[in-house]
C-alpha cells in the first residue's frame, strides 16, 4: 500500500482552470496560484442557488489521538457521490503547520480521498494562514506602538487583551515579557502566544460575508481596557484599512482538486477545541453556489465541532444541513470501551460493545439540533466483519443509517453505499430547522450549562473569579447576546482528557474568558487546556524530510 504522499504524487492533476470550468467557473475570474490552485471572488456566491442545494455536515464520535477520519470520510463522500452521478462538491479547513509538524502529519485526508496538491496544502497552500497571522501581529504591533507614541500625553492600558499568534506548536511562547531593556525598546508588559488557528483574526475571517463585514468586525476587536476604565478597540487607532489591505486576497476561498479530479474548495481553519473549528462561510456558500450537494466538516468529536457549527456558524450564517454524517471507527469505539490503547487493533466485542455509549451520546446530541444522523464506518485494515456487523446491527436498532465507507483504499466506489445512504435519506428523511442548544437571550452563564449539561452530560459549571470578572466586562459592555464557543479537550466529553466513554457526574470549570468583539462569540476556555499547544516527544517534524526534491513524511 502506497503512503499518502505517494498516491498524491502518482495522482495525474488537472489544471485548476480545467476544474473550474467543471463548475461553470470562467477561468478569467481565478486568481491562480501555481498550475492547480486558485482564489475565486465571493462575488460569484448566488443566494438563490444556495437555497436550493443540500448542506451536508460531517463529524465523529470523540476522537483518539490519532483522529477519526472525518476528513478522508468527507473527501470520500464528496467522491461518492460524484460516482454515482450526482453533483457534490467538499469544503474543508486549511491545515495548520502546527499539527503537520507535530501530531498529525498532514490533514488533507488519506488514501485514495485526499484533497490536493496535499503538500502544498498542507504546507503554505495560498498563503491564508501566513496573511492572518499577519495580521494578527500587525495590530499587536500597531498596539505596542501607540502606547509607546502616546505615553508621554498620559495614555496608558490597564489591561492589554490582545496577544500575538504563531502557526508553530511552542509552548515556550505561552507566557512572555516585551519590550525589556532601554526604554526605546517600548513598554514593558505582559503578553503571550495563541497558534494561528486560535486568533481572533482567523475566526473573523471565517465569519465574515464580505470584505465590508471583515472591515466591520476588525475594526470591533476589544484589545483591552485604557487607565481611564473605557474599552479600547481597533477602531481607535484608526488602522482596520491596513489590517484589511493584509487579508484582502485570504478572504477569497481556495479551489482545488480531490484524487479523483472533483473540486474542492478549502478556506480557513480554526481548531474546534480551542476555537469554533469550521472553514469559512465564505467556502461554504460558494460550494453551495455551485455543488448539488456540498460536503463540510467540523473539527473533532460532535460535542466540539459539530455543536459550534450549529450554534455559532449556522447560527450567524442561516446555514441549515440537511444531513449529519457520524464518523466513527472500531478502534475509536473499543478506546472508549476501556480497551487498552496498545490493544486497539485487536478485536475485542466486549470492548466494542461497551464503546457504542459514545456513539450513542453523539447520536442524541447531533438529534436534539433537529438533524437526521447516519453513522458513516471508516474502515481500517484490522476490522474484523463481526465488528462492522455488531456496529450496524446496533445503528438498525436505533433507526439510524449505517453504511461502511472505504473511500481510503478504494476512493470513490469505496464510497458508494455511504452516498447512496446519504442521497435517500436527505430525500426521504431530511433534518428539520436546527433547534439550538440555547437561544440568544440567555445569560452567558446559562448558555454555558446548557452547553455543558446537555452536550457533555457535566452535572455542573463553575467560573473562576478570573472568569466571573470577564463575564462581567462582556455583560457591561452589551455582549450577552453573544454564542459560547467552549475551548476544552477533545478527548472526552469532559474537560478531563483522559475519562474516556460517556462520563456523567463531572463538573466543568471555566478558568478564563476570551472576548472576541470583532468574531462575535465569547470562548470559555474550561480545564487545562491551551491555545497554545506543545510539541509531543516525537514530533512528524523528524520524519519530514525534503528527498530527490520531493518533499516526504507528510500524511
Amino acid at each position: 500500500m502506497m503512503t499518502d504522499i505517494q498516491i498524491a504524487r502518482a495522482t495525474k492533476l488537472e489544471p485548476i482552470g480545467k476544474i473550474a470550468a467543471k463548475l461553470g467557473i470562467p477561468e478569467d475570474e481565478l486568481e491562480q496560484y501555481g498550475k492547480y490552485a486558485a482564489k475565486v471572488p465571493e462575488k460569484l456566491i448566488d443566494e438563490q442557488k444556495i437555497r436550493e442545494h443540500k448542506l451536508i455536515l460531517v463529524t465523529a464520535i470523540t476522537p483518539t489521538k490519532a483522529g477519526i477520519g472525518k476528513t478522508t470520510v468527507s473527501v470520500g463522500l464528496a467522491l461518492g457521490m460524484n460516482y454515482i452521478g450526482k453533483k457534490a462538491i467538499v469544503a474543508l479547513r486549511e491545515p495548520s503547520l502546527g499539527p503537520c509538524f507535530g501530531m498529525k502529519g498532514g490533514a488533507a485526508g488519506g488514501g485514495y480521498a485526499q484533497v490536493l496538491p496535499m503538500d502544498k496544502i498542507n504546507l503554505h497552500f495560498t498563503g491564508d494562514f501566513h496573511a492572518i497571522t499577519s495580521a494578527h501581529n500587525m495590530i499587536a504591533a500597531l498596539l505596542d506602538n501607540y502606547i509607546y507614541q502616546h505615553r508621554e500625553e498620559g495614555f496608558a492600558m490597564k489591561e492589554v487583551l490582545w496577544k500575538r499568534t504563531l502557526d508553530v506548536n511552542d509552548r515556550n511562547l505561552r507566557y512572555i515579557v516585551t519590550g525589556l531593556g532601554a526604554k526605546t525598546n517600548g513598554v514593558t508588559m505582559e503578553s503571550g502566544f495563541d497558534i494561528t488557528p486560535a486568533s481572533e483574526i482567523m475566526a473573523i475571517l471565517c465569519l465574515a460575508e464580505n470584505i465590508e463585514d471583515l472591515r466591520r468586525r476588525i475594526e470591533n476587536i476589544l484589545l483591552g481596557t485604557t487607565s481611564e476604565g473605557k474599552p479600547f478597540y481597533v477602531k481607535d487607532m484608526g488602522v482596520a484599512g491596513a489590517i484589511c489591505a493584509l487579508l484582502k486576497d485570504a478572504l477569497h476561498p481556495n479551489l482545488v482538486q480531490t484524487t479523483e479530479n472533483t473540486p474542492a474548495f478549502v478556506h480557513g481553519g480554526p481548531f474546534a477545541n480551542i476555537a469554533h473549528g469550521c472553514n469559512s462561510v465564505l467556502a461554504t456558500r460558494m460550494a453551495l453556489t455551485y455543488g448539488d450537494y456540498v460536503i463540510t466538516e467540523a473539527g473533532f468529536g460532535a460535542d466540539l465541532g459539530a455543536e459550534k457549527f450549529y450554534d455559532i456558524k449556522c447560527r450567524k450564517s442561516g446555514l441549515q444541513p440537511a444531513l449529519t454524517v457520524l464518523v466513527a471507527t472500531t478502534q475509536g469505539l473499543k478506546m472508549h470501551g476501556g480497551v487498552p490503547l496498545t490493544d486497539l487493533k485487536k478485536e475485542n466485542m466486549a470492548g466494542l460493545v461497551e464503546g457504542l455509549k459514545n456513539l450513542d451520546k453523539h447520536i442524541a446530541n447531533i438529534q436534539s439540533f433537529g438533524q437526521t444522523v447516519v453513522v458513516s464506518f471508516n474502515r481500517f485494515a484490522t476490522d474484523t466483519d463481526a465488528e462492522i456487523d455488531c456496529c450496524r446491527r446496533h445503528c438498525e436498532e436505533l433507526g439510524v443509517g449505517f453504511a461502511v465507507n472505504n473511500a481510503f483504499n478504494e476512493g470513490g466506489k469505496g464510497a458508494v453505499e455511504l452516498a447512496e445512504l446519504v442521497v435517500k435519506t436527505i430525500d426521504e428523511k431530511p433534518s428539520k430547522p436546527l433547534q439550538f442548544a440555547y437561544t440568544d437571550d440567555m445569560s452567558i452563564e446559562e448558555k454555558a450549562i446548557a452547553v455543558a449539561t446537555k452536550i457533555y452530560g457535566a452535572a455542573e459549571v463553575t467560573f473562576s473569579p478570573t472568569a466571573k470578572k470577564m463575564l462581567q466586562r462582556a455583560e457591561s459592555l452589551g455582549l450577552s447576546h453573544y454564542p459560547v464557543c467552549i475551548a476544552k479537550t477533545q478527548y472526552s466529553f469532559s474537560a478531563d482528557a483522559k475519562a474516556y466513554g460517556v462520563p456523567t457526574g463531572f463538573t466543568v470549570a471555566i478558568r478564563d474568558v476570551v472576548i472576541n468583539t470583532g468574531a462575535e462569540m465569547l470562548v470559555l476556555i474550561a480545564g487545562d487546556i491551551m491555545r497554545m499547544p506543545g510539541l509531543p516527544s516525537s514530533p512528524q517534524a523528524e520524519r519530514i524530510d525534503v528527498v530527490n526534491g520531493e518533499i516526504d513524511g507528510l500524511s
